[in-house]
């Protein structure tokens, strides 16, 4: 053991296995092919129709979509409407069953990450604790996992064939159980760059389950590899 004084060398950092992954699964789809679908649901002038029953449906959607127009701001609500598992005993937590289980890319004994298997992008992921805790109360053992586990992530989602960047939010506002988002933006379709990814989102073809499963494996392959825990089934 080192004293305080010892003039001693640290260890040497251990070797960098971040590609000594094998390469991803022959179906997962490369970002011409990703573009040759919203290329197939444009119209002639290469446009693709505006999905109305979706977030322009929403009440919080900022603009009318007659001229697109911000709405005018209405006063503060009386207060906050409460949230889905605002008390624990009511979050799906507390039950006997975990939601989402067809759908679960990774998990280890304290954080599950599901894949959304109804969306325009190559990968929208979630990150959830097992226990029920909100972003400001998130102990701080948890706290120091989850953004190591940020990281992984990360690295596995930009390591999807078609995605070129990831993005992550928080929101918060519908279930009071933290959930991380992670949106792998499709490489080299630079409309897409920035928050507007999320608007681009819901007006884009649904990629077919086959190849959300696929990308989500290269997912599950390297979070198994970096910071161990056990891959989901995903549908095989």
């Amino acid at each position: 053991m080192t004293e305080p004084g010892d003039d001693a060398s640290p260890p040497p950092a251990p070797a960098d296995e971040t590609d000594a992954v094998s390469a991803p699964p022959a179906e997962a789809e490369e970002v011409e092919d990703y573009y040759a679908r919203i290329a197939a649901a444009a119209g002639p002038d290469g446009r693709l129709p505006v999905a109305v029953e979706e977030m322009p449906g929403w009440d919080i959607y900022p603009y009318e979509t007659e001229g697109l127009r911000l709405k005018p701001v209405g006063p503060p609500a009386d207060e906050e409407p409460p949230r889905r598992g605002e008390r624990p005993e009511d979050c799906w937590c507390a039950g006997d069953s975990t939601p989402g289980e067809d759908r679960l890319v990774w998990s280890n004994e304290r954080w599950r990450l599901t894949f959304s298997d109804d969306t325009g992008l190559p990968v929208m992921l979630m990150l959830m604790p097992l226990e029920h805790h909100d972003l400001p109360s998130l102990p701080g053992g948890l706290a120091a996992e989850m953004g190591q586990l940020v990281v992984a992530i990360s690295d596995a989602v930009e390591h999807v064939p078609s995605v070129g960047r990831v993005q992550l939010a928080k929101y918060g506002d519908g279930g009071a159980h933290l959930h991380l988002f992670f949106f792998g933006r499709p490489a080299r379709m630079l409309q897409f760059r920035g928050s507007p990814l999320i608007d681009w989102e819901e007006n884009l073809p649904r990629v077919p389950l086959h190849v959300l499963r696929a990308n989500a494996r290269v997912v599950a392959e390297r979070m198994v590899v970096h910071v161990g825990g056990s891959p989901g089934e995903l549908g095989r």
